[in-house]
C-alpha cells in the first residue's frame, strides 16, 4: 500500500513539474500595461452598451425628472470617444488624429454605426497612447489638454477608465428606461 501511495504522488508532483515547464512564464507588468488593461476592461463594458442601444433610441434623452438639457444616448458615446482622442492625444504629444468637435464629438457623425465606429477607433488611439507610457515618463510634467495647467501621463490615463465609466453608468438608465438589459448585467 505504501508503494501505492508513493508512486501516485511520484506521478502527482512529477505531473506538476511538467506543467509547470509547459506553462508560459507571467509577463512582468509595465505601467502602460496595466493602464491599458483597465481601458480594454472599460471599453468592452462602453461599446456593448453603445451597441444594445437601437438606432431609433441613440436620440433618447430623459424627460421625466430633473434631465433639462442632458445628453442623449448618442451624445454620450460621441462625448466619450472626443475625450478619448483629446485624453490620448495629450499623452501621445500631439494632436487628435481626426476632428473631435471639441468634446461634443463632430456634428458630421450622426448615425449608429458612424457614432460606434467614432467610439471603437477613439479606444484604439487610446490604446495606442497607453503602450507609450512607461516608468521614465509617467510623471514627467506636460501641459494639460484641458488648460494652461500641468499634468502627468499617467494623471491623464488614470481619467479615461473614470471618465467612461461615469457616462457608461448614464448610459445604463438609458438603456434600463427603454426596457433594454445592458450587456453586462445580462
Amino acid at each position: 500500500m505504501k508503494r501505492i501511495v508513493s508512486l501516485w504522488a511520484c506521478l502527482l508532483v512529477l505531473s506538476g513539474l511538467a506543467f509547470a515547464q509547459a506553462a508560459k512564464p507571467e509577463e512582468p507588468h509595465s505601467i502602460g500595461g496595466d493602464l491599458d488593461h483597465a481601458v480594454a476592461n472599460v471599453e468592452k463594458e462602453f461599446v456593448s452598451a453603445a451597441e444594445a442601444m437601437p438606432e431609433d433610441k441613440f436620440s433618447f434623452a430623459p424627460t421625466n425628472g430633473e434631465f433639462k438639457g442632458v445628453r442623449t444616448f448618442g451624445e454620450q458615446v460621441k462625448h466619450v470617444a472626443a475625450v478619448n482622442y483629446i485624453i490620448a492625444a495629450g499623452i501621445l504629444g500631439e494632436k487628435p488624429p481626426v476632428d473631435t468637435g471639441g468634446e461634443a464629438g463632430p456634428a458630421t457623425v450622426k448615425t449608429k454605426a458612424q457614432t460606434l465606429q467614432f467610439l471603437k477607433d477613439s479606444f484604439a488611439y487610446v490604446h495606442k497612447a497607453m503602450a507609450t507610457i512607461n516608468g521614465q515618463n509617467a510623471v514627467e510634467a506636460m501641459k494639460s489638454p484641458f488648460g494652461p495647467h500641468m499634468t502627468t501621463r499617467l494623471t491623464l490615463a488614470i481619467v479615461i477608465p473614470g471618465h467612461c465609466f461615469d457616462h457608461y453608468g448614464q448610459m445604463v438608465e438609458y438603456l434600463r428606461m427603454n426596457g433594454i438589459v445592458p450587456p453586462a448585467s445580462r
